[in-house]
């Protein structure tokens, strides 16, 4: 969603209410916004419901290490070091290695993970 002068702003503050802090962050290409994580479903559902499909990219940090327990979590909210791949019995990277029974070993970095919602997904 564009900035289009403070109008896609103030909008973003009437779905989301007058507290949230959304921050147009024009260092990348093309410019976006990015809001706290727990706006994130709420957004998403706003977006998909006013455009009909919203294309939402996450950035996952990483550190060397992993738990299996990432595999059974549920929620949306993940800030594990897999960067999202194991959440919720997501499919299994291949650069990640188990080590003893539990524990996850792979790179150090950063990934971005693209997703696509349309308004038919909502509220399934």
């Amino acid at each position: 969603m564009p900035f289009e002068g403070g109008s896609n702003r103030r909008w973003l503050l009437e779905e989301l209410g007058e507290r949230i802090r959304p921050e147009w962050n024009n260092t990348v290409k093309p410019g976006r916004w990015e809001i706290a994580r727990p706006h994130l479903r709420m957004l998403t559902e706003a977006l998909a419901g006013r455009f009909g499909e919203v294309d939402v990219y996450l950035e996952f940090s990483t550190t060397e290490r992993c738990h299996t327990k990432c595999q059974t979590a549920g929620g949306d909210d993940c800030t594990c070091s897999c960067r999202g791949e194991h959440h919720g019995g997501g499919t299994y990277w291949t650069q990640w290695q188990l080590v003893g029974e539990d524990i996850l070993i792979g790179p150090v970095g950063r990934v971005e993970r693209h997703y696509v919602v349309r308004r038919e997904d909502i509220g399934r």
